[in-house]
């Protein structure tokens, strides 16, 4: 059974320009000088809709003022269009700023349909906008329920019940008609179906009549579904100069939100993303600050890009004012499916490891976390170093082949520099005599270097059973009968 979601955005025309966070500022839109949108500050001073310009401005001469833009509102709606398509590729836009959805096939996938409207009122939070949301077996019921402010999920038989409810304004063909309609004592649509149909369609037209029965169920819907741009690129201008960057993360969320359903609508991720941040043009003129995020794992999940959008604001100084954002993403992967185990793996999945590797090096910077790389060396203090974590494991060097089967226990922990130790009774001492554990193990390598190394390697305890690596180094050349050294050069875990 088909079911819809409908989200009403009652306040576009107001959000086109301002996004729902700057409620507590009050702003006013006009068309052709009469007040057609305003904000809850700008309610509160006395302004009202239909007022004239002069009165509202007299009433709220703080407010901001904005003439309406019917490209800009329709803009906003795609957008928030595009950014639903994450939740299903059935996605088509209505009159009267009305997105529509089908989601009878979505509902096991994201938990049910409460679940799914709290999903979607999310996205339409970080658009910057308001919405109110119904639910209804057919697409027509869905929009009226939504439009008149009705929020649950509703069965066919209880959604008769409410759209009988609803006043007859609701209704776009039925408008021309109301004062006949009201003459008659005609005010609901449970009222209006009661009417003889033939009459009906004869004084008001075929319209009214497929309009209701497309609204109960009673009729076929035709739809044209929303189709996502074959490339995605994004782009917002600000309300206003801002100067920090770390205060643009509320707003790269509503171009996050967009890529998140364009990636869902392709079944693409992302691995890398292109962030400019727009300055002043003219006299003041100053290039985009580009910011570049890069993945080790492509992902398509809105909060973990937002999270990682967040933190490289974070640490990203401005040389001026923001004017402008855009979004792109430069390199694409297939989505991958998700795990198909039983049972989840112990300590997280590997896509939890790759989200909090990413996280740390958007938070802390990629110079600061890194990964071990193996050498072909068998000096311990040679066979590593250390590379960025974003680095390709598979084109980093590898250990020699075979060596790791065959090589004795490693330490954990290996110091910086081996420590020299004392002898005590003809036994190393570190704190305690140590007490050899293991026989040795010889390292000799380095002399096509000019600096050959002869070692021998022992694990070792002291008295409270605390373990050692240690080696005995061997002095040859000139001075061959001389005592050989100790060092600490491990502890183990």
């Amino acid at each position: 059974m088909p079911l819809w979601i409908a989200v009403h955005l009652p306040l576009l025309q107001l959000e086109a320009f301002r996004p729902n966070w700057l409620a507590e500022e009050a702003a006013v839109v006009f068309e052709h000088d009469r007040v057609s949108a305003i904000s809850a500050p700008a309610r509160a001073d006395g302004v009202r809709d239909g007022m004239r310009r002069g009165g509202a401005q007299l009433l709220s001469p703080a407010a901001h003022w904005h003439e309406r833009d019917p490209l800009r509102e329709a803009a906003l709606l795609g957008e928030a269009a595009l950014a639903l398509l994450q939740y299903t590729p059935q996605v088509t836009l209505a009159e009267e700023d009305c997105v529509l959805l089908e989601v009878g096939a979505s509902l096991r996938l994201f938990g049910g349909i409460r679940a799914l409207c709290r999903k979607v009122r999310v996205t339409i939070a970080r658009l910057g906008l308001s919405a109110t949301l119904s639910c209804a077996v057919s697409a027509a019921g869905a929009w009226l329920l939504a439009r008149s402010g009705y929020v649950r999920t509703l069965r066919p038989a209880s959604m008769r019940r409410r759209l009988e409810r609803l006043p007859v304004a609701l209704l776009p063909p039925a408008r021309p008609h109301l004062e006949w309609l009201h003459g008659l004592g005609v005010r609901r649509l449970g009222e209006l179906r009661r009417l003889p149909r033939a009459g009906l369609q004869r004084r008001c037209g075929k319209a009214v009549l497929e309009m209701m029965d497309r609204a109960y169920g009673e009729a076929a819907e035709l739809h044209r579904w929303v189709e996502a741009p074959p490339a995605f690129h994004a782009r917002i201008e600000l309300p206003d100069r801002i100067d920090h960057a770390d205060i643009l993360g509320a707003y790269a969320q509503r171009l996050l939100a967009q890529l998140a359903g364009w990636l869902g609508a392709r079944q693409l991720a992302v691995k890398q993303l292109r962030l400019s941040l727009e300055h002043e043009r003219g006299r003041q003129a100053a290039p985009p600050t580009e910011l570049t995020l890069a993945l080790s794992v492509a992902a398509w999940q809105e909060e973990h890009l937002h999270a990682l959008v967040k933190e490289k604001l974070a640490r990203c100084a401005l040389p001026a004012p923001a004017i402008a954002l855009s979004l792109a993403a430069d390199e694409l992967d297939a989505m991958q499916a998700g795990s198909g185990l039983l049972f989840p793996e112990p300590g997280g999945s590997a896509e939890d490891h790759h989200r909090l590797i990413e996280l740390l090096v958007a938070r802390l910077g990629p110079e600061q976390v890194l990964q071990a790389a193996p050498q072909a060396d068998h000096r311990p203090e040679v066979a590593n170093r250390w590379c960025g974590v974003m680095q390709d494991a598979a084109a980093l060097p590898s250990p020699l082949p075979g060596d790791a089967a065959r090589l004795p226990p490693r330490p954990l922990w290996l110091l910086d520099a081996p420590q020299p130790l004392r002898l005590h009774r003809h036994k190393p001492f570190h704190r305690t005599p140590l007490e050899f554990a293991s026989p040795p193990e010889r390292i000799e390598t380095g002399w096509w270097e000019g600096r050959p190394v002869t070692r021998d390697y022992f694990c070792a305890h002291d008295a409270q059973y605390v373990y050692y690596w240690i080696f005995r180094q061997w002095i040859g050349g000139e001075q061959p009968d001389q005592e050989p050294q100790w060092f600490l050069h491990g502890l183990f875990g």
